[in-house]
């Protein structure tokens, strides 16, 4: 084997891979798993539920890396209500220029009554990673939905800068079959200087989005405004929510990972009425 070819085996066996799917349904009067999926890299736990049922995912690759590809489906069966969440932080590392970017593609289904809570912990980006991400949500009209998104652009306490990557993170939402929101971020090239653009990012290490939605999704705007408002700190995090169309979404930017997770902290308990957030977060 010559030079080249045994480089371009080793880029392709360090590939990772990974396929998960999971089904709950409600079943006398309990949200039950009915069924169960998973290959490669990725896996599902599923912890003693405290008052949702939960579903913790792992990676057990170490982390994401360019050309990786990951796929995640969860359905959540008529009137069942369960809370997704990964078990640590999502790190994603420099690719080469050359790498394809990582490829992930996650899908909610929420059928009539339903509710599911889509709350990964944050994503690491590193310096010079590339990634493309979606997450679909399709959900029956009365159903309800909470989720979180967010993204921190290298450890703070590390010293750590980003200063390049490829980032396209999109989130598109459907209610009865209609388009409800299609969020989309890209980002590549040169992200220092796009995230002090005061249009952008304002000098933020990390962002985040917030989205409820359920038919009480106006009756919750002032009061995650107002918790945002009372747990801010000049100059550490910068949040604002809107709503319309049955639908809130949440912005935030913070100076690092800790201060974005507080507000988000704060603001998940402020929609999910003081509900304790998954064990995982607290580990």
């Amino acid at each position: 084997m010559n030079t080249m070819s045994a480089v371009a085996s080793r880029s392709e066996f360090q590939r990772a891979w990974g396929d998960l799917r999971v089904t709950l349904r409600l079943r006398d009067g309990r949200t039950v798993l009915e069924d169960l999926r998973q290959d490669g890299c990725l896996k599902a736990r599923f912890p003693r539920p405290v008052d949702l049922a939960e579903v913790t995912t792992l990676n057990t690759s170490g982390g994401v890396a360019g050309g990786d590809r990951l796929r995640m489906a969860f359905e959540v069966g008529a009137g069942a209500a369960a809370c997704f969440a990964s078990q640590a932080a999502e790190r994603f590392y420099r690719a080469l220029p050359e790498d394809a970017p990582a490829r992930l593609r996650s899908t909610v289904r929420v059928a009539a009554g339903g509710l599911a809570e889509w709350l990964p912990q944050e994503s690491i980006l590193f310096d010079r990673c590339a990634l493309d991400r979606v997450l679909e949500v399709d959900m029956a009209a009365d159903a309800r939905f909470i989720g979180v998104e967010s993204l921190v652009f290298g450890r703070a306490l590390m010293g750590e800068t980003v200063r390049a990557a490829r980032l396209a993170d999109t989130i598109r939402i459907r209610r009865d079959g209609r388009l409800l929101l299609h969020d989309a971020i890209r980002l590549d090239g040169d992200l220092a200087t796009a995230m002090a653009r005061p249009a952008i990012g304002a000098g933020a290490g990390a962002v985040a989005t917030l989205l409820y939605v359920a038919p009480d999704a106006p009756a919750r705007l002032d009061a995650l405004r107002a918790a945002w408002a009372a747990g801010a700190v000049e100059g550490a995090v910068e949040g604002g929510a809107s709503c319309w169309d049955g639908m809130l979404v949440g912005r935030l930017v913070a100076r690092d990972g800790a201060a974005l997770r507080a507000a988000v902290a704060s603001g998940l308990e402020c929609l999910r009425d003081g509900r304790a957030l998954p064990r995982v977060w607290m580990c």
